[in-house]
């Protein structure tokens, strides 16, 4: 009894090495592959047992050709700024077919007024866009190590490759405009093989017209993406930037605050005059914080800046500059300059500062 429960057991060992040596692939039986069926015929005559005959059927698994382009990541817009360099977006190409395949890649422009894959309206076109694949696999854009690429070569059955969109946004852009981008895969392969060649880019893959032949014949099986049809040996998705930037309104004023002959009561704008000047800086509620806002303002030759005038981030009521903020600032070659180190979306900040006229 323990020798039979020792065997059953080699027996379960060899059958589990078996299976995992075959895994079932969820694209299916690899195209190209020989089935064979033998059916045999067993019969007497005369009661005698005579020799078995049968026969045998085999045929080609034909090539199915399914994939899916996909966003990938967090699924929303990809958020630049303007002026922003190889701004990323990211793509994943899954083989669902039953062949090894390369993938032919290109982006397009959605044209503007076309919607993305999130909401948004095209308004801008990117410029430099360039095509990476993650030669890490780490799912994560890396300069310098993921590889720039026109196709993904010998992707393999229910095998994944995620793929970067790099492009550049122009610089004069307002908050909320939206760029849409469409990436497109073309299925490309071996005519008579179930993969191709490695290094290089297959032909095109053409559907098999009429009858089943006797050979590997290729059935599109993809669906419709973004922009092309099922059955088209293509598939495409899209994905797009919305800008998220600093909107910025600059408004200066001016006051009185006393001149030689009415002093502060009523003053006039009168030679010794003093006059306090007011830069605001505001940005709309729901912009991106604005940093290291240099202000920059040369003084006519009309008047002469006060030493030590200059107050930086004070506060505005009703329109009008309070006094308050902290000092600051510098004053050469007769121009008045100061930082803001920041202004948040919806904040206003101030510059001031007073000057005597001539």
């Amino acid at each position: 009894m323990n020798k039979s429960v020792r065997l059953l057991g080699g027996a379960g060992a060899i059958a589990l090495v078996a299976l995992g040596a075959s895994p079932a692939l969820a694209s299916g039986t690899l195209a190209g592959s020989s089935i064979t069926n033998t059916v045999t015929v067993n019969y007497q005559v005369g009661g005698i047992s005579q020799t078995s005959t049968g026969a045998s059927d085999t045929f080609t698994v034909d090539r199915k050709v399914a994939f899916v382009v996909a966003e990938s990541g967090d699924m929303t817009t990809t958020t630049v700024s303007p002026g922003q360099e190889a701004a990323v977006t990211t793509f994943q190409v899954t083989n669902q077919s039953n062949a090894t395949l390369d993938f032919a890649l290109a982006v397009a422009q959605v044209a503007t007024g076309g919607s993305g894959a999130h909401t948004g309206t095209d308004s801008f076109d990117t410029s430099n866009v360039a095509i990476y694949v993650d030669t890490n696999n780490n799912g994560v854009y890396d300069a310098g190590t993921d590889q720039q690429v026109t196709y993904l070569d010998e992707l393999a059955p229910d095998a994944s490759k995620t793929v970067f969109v790099l492009a550049d946004i122009p610089l004069s852009l307002t908050n909320g405009a939206f760029s849409a981008l469409t990436l497109t895969a073309t299925a490309h392969g071996s005519a008579t093989a179930s993969s191709g060649t490695v290094g290089s880019l297959d032909a095109v893959l053409a559907q098999t017209s009429g009858a089943n032949t006797s050979g590997m014949d290729t059935v599109f099986a993809d669906v419709a993406g973004a922009t092309d049809a099922a059955n088209d040996g293509k598939h495409s998705a899209k994905d797009d930037f919305t800008v998220y930037t600093a909107s910025l309104t600059i408004t200066k004023t001016s006051r009185l605050i006393s001149d030689p002959v009415n002093l502060t009561t009523n003053p006039k704008a009168i030679p010794g005059a003093v006059i306090e000047y007011c830069i605001i800086v505001a940005n709309a509620g729901g912009s991106q914080t604005a940093t290291d806002v240099a202000i920059s303002d040369p003084l006519p030759g009309e008047v002469t800046y006060i030493t030590s005038s200059t107050y930086l981030n004070g506060s505005v009521t009703g329109g009008a500059c309070n006094e308050d903020g902290s000092a600051g600032g510098s004053f050469a070659s007769n121009t008045v300059s100061g930082t803001l180190s920041s202004v948040a979306g919806g904040e206003t900040k101030t510059l001031r500062f007073r000057a005597t006229i001539n």
